[in-house]
């Protein structure tokens, strides 16, 4: 899947606005689909926009970059059989580097699962970025997967520069911390959804004529 697919270009609006010094960049989002299994959104980020550090309990996400250039870092809980320690989230997590790099369009999907892939990472915009993002199941307070974000530590007292410290700074419900903005674009929505559905049919035709 391509950004055209999804009706996207670099000349959307959103990433024409200009930065502001000592302004955090604003991130919008644009929900496509949810429900109680899966949800389908498109993330937004202008130049120096940051997601920070952030898990999927006992999530499963597919992750498009579908424009631009965007620097992503994630980790692993090390040791671990679950993605997250809700009983005990304050306390330092022992976590293993699983990318630190920068990623072009177009690019392959990546894939995170529960305990593996990355399960918790950040994204930085290097230029302009659209990523399309698939959770299943998404974030939800009530079934105990709600979001937290950290902060990661070099660990020193081990030889290998791969193995972190990630320190839980504070669980949102959903939502990012205070000190970055996430817009909800819902006029894109009707755009983007019809334009999947385009895509959905071309792609069942062609199935359908081989």
């Amino acid at each position: 899947m391509r950004a055209e697919d999804l009706g996207l270009s670099r000349n959307l609006q959103f990433f024409k606005t200009k930065s502001n010094p000592g302004i955090t960049p604003k991130v919008a989002c644009t929900t496509i689909y949810q429900s109680e299994k899966f949800s389908l959104c498109i993330f937004f980020l202008p130049v120096n926009a940051v997601i920070p550090l952030h898990n999927h309990p006992e999530m499963t996400v597919f992750n498009k970059l579908l424009i631009g250039k965007v620097h992503i870092k994630a980790y692993d809980l090390a040791n671990s059989n679950k993605s997250d320690d809700s009983n005990n989230p304050s306390k330092l997590k022992l976590a293993s580097l699983k990318a630190d790099g920068v990623f072009t369009a177009p690019c392959n999907t990546s894939v995170l699962y529960p305990t593996s892939g990355g399960n918790i990472h950040a994204f930085t915009a290097i230029t302009p970025c659209a990523i399309l993002d698939v959770m299943g199941p998404p974030y939800s307070k009530k079934d105990g997967r709600d979001c937290s974000y950290y902060r990661d530590i070099p660990y020193d007292a081990l030889p290998c520069k791969q193995i972190f410290l990630l320190d839980y700074i504070i669980r949102y419900s959903v939502r990012l911390p205070i000190d970055i903005v996430l817009l909800q674009i819902d006029r894109l929505d009707y755009i983007i959804r019809y334009c999947l559905k385009q895509y959905i049919w071309l792609e069942q035709s062609c199935l359908a004529n081989d």
